[in-house]
């Protein structure tokens, strides 16, 4: 079962601007290769982290109105919401230590 939680156009203010604690947001799609690659590393990071940081994925081709908003132009994006803003951006596929150092400060 996924760790990760999905967000849609329709849920993405309840379920990211106003979460309890910091959401990293995995901007997809079904045909992105390095997407692929990412999810399972995602998901191993939502298993380790429950109580300080929710992973939720948004998929590009089914909300484009999200990804319009805050400017994804390439995938993965991930964007790591805290308090309703947005706090860190990370373009592109990357190994799970290279994420974790750009969110330390925030996982505290």
């Amino acid at each position: 079962m996924s760790k990760a939680v999905t967000v849609t156009d329709a849920s993405f203010e309840a379920d990211v601007l106003n979460a309890p604690k910091p959401i990293l947001v995995d901007f997809w799609a079904e045909w992105c290769g390095p997407c692929k690659i990412i999810a399972p590393i995602l998901e191993e990071i939502a298993g380790e982290q429950p109580e300080k940081l929710t992973i939720a994925k948004l998929n590009v081709d089914e909300n484009p109105h999200v990804a319009q908003r805050y400017g994804v132009m390439s995938i993965p994006t991930l964007v790591l919401f805290v308090d309703g803003a947005e706090k860190r951006r990370l373009v592109g596929a990357m190994p799970k230590r290279n994420i974790l150092m750009e969110l330390d400060e925030y996982l505290g």
